[in-house]
């Protein structure tokens, strides 16, 4: 028998009233029936013309300030970014039939939480950080190997490759969380979060 919360919904939506805990049990199933990469998650971003682009990201950490990922602060969502702090986020979890939409406005990471992130990676990731010029354009595949080779000679030492100063972290801070379940006869289940002005989150069935 297929049980339900107090609105109604599958009981899988649980009956609390904060986002971010309800985000950390989905994630937490995910990790357990995704075979590959359960963080996984498309970021949307926009230029200054409002003309969008989207790709696949890794979330490396959640709180209940925002979602934190990393990546080259001169690539394309990097500089998009700097100019338009709104984002979006997109996780699908096909294994669950699931998934979860968020809104809201990027801020960079601290120096110390970005080095820290750095320094946990394997040696030719901290490497490919300074070798690739993310989002530029490549006159040959042997010019980008012939890169990483000058950087591991450059840094021999694997426990002393420093952070590149243009590669750091965002966290986007939601202002919305919707919450999605596949149902029978496209009869889906969806529940929104919206923030506040008194940073106090509100619930909101939405149709399929």
């Amino acid at each position: 028998m297929n049980q339900k919360n107090s609105l109604g919904l599958n009981s899988c939506f649980l009956d609390i009233k904060d986002p971010i805990k309800l985000f950390e049990v989905w994630m937490n199933e995910a990790k357990r029936s995704e075979s590959n990469d359960p963080n996984a998650l498309a970021l949307a971003t926009s230029d200054l013309n409002n003309f969008p682009s989207v790709r696949m990201v890794l979330l490396k950490d959640f709180n209940k300030q925002g979602f934190v990922f990393y990546t080259n602060l001169e690539s394309q969502k990097g500089n998009e970014l700097k100019k338009n702090p709104k984002a979006a986020m997109c996780f699908h979890w096909k294994s669950l039939l699931r998934q979860v939409r968020v809104n809201g406005i990027v801020k960079k990471v601290t120096d110390e939480t970005a080095d820290q992130y750095y320094n946990s990676r394997s040696y030719e990731s901290r490497i490919g950080a300074w070798a690739s010029k993310q989002s530029s354009v490549l006159d040959s595949r042997d010019d980008l190997i012939k890169s990483i080779e000058d950087y591991k000679k450059k840094y021999k030492d694997k426990n002393n490759v420093p952070r590149p100063n243009y590669w750091s972290g965002w966290i986007l801070e939601p202002s919305s969380i919707e919450f999605w379940l596949d149902g029978n006869s496209r009869i889906h289940e969806r529940l929104k979060f919206t923030k506040d002005d008194n940073d106090e989150w509100n619930r909101t069935l939405l149709s399929p």
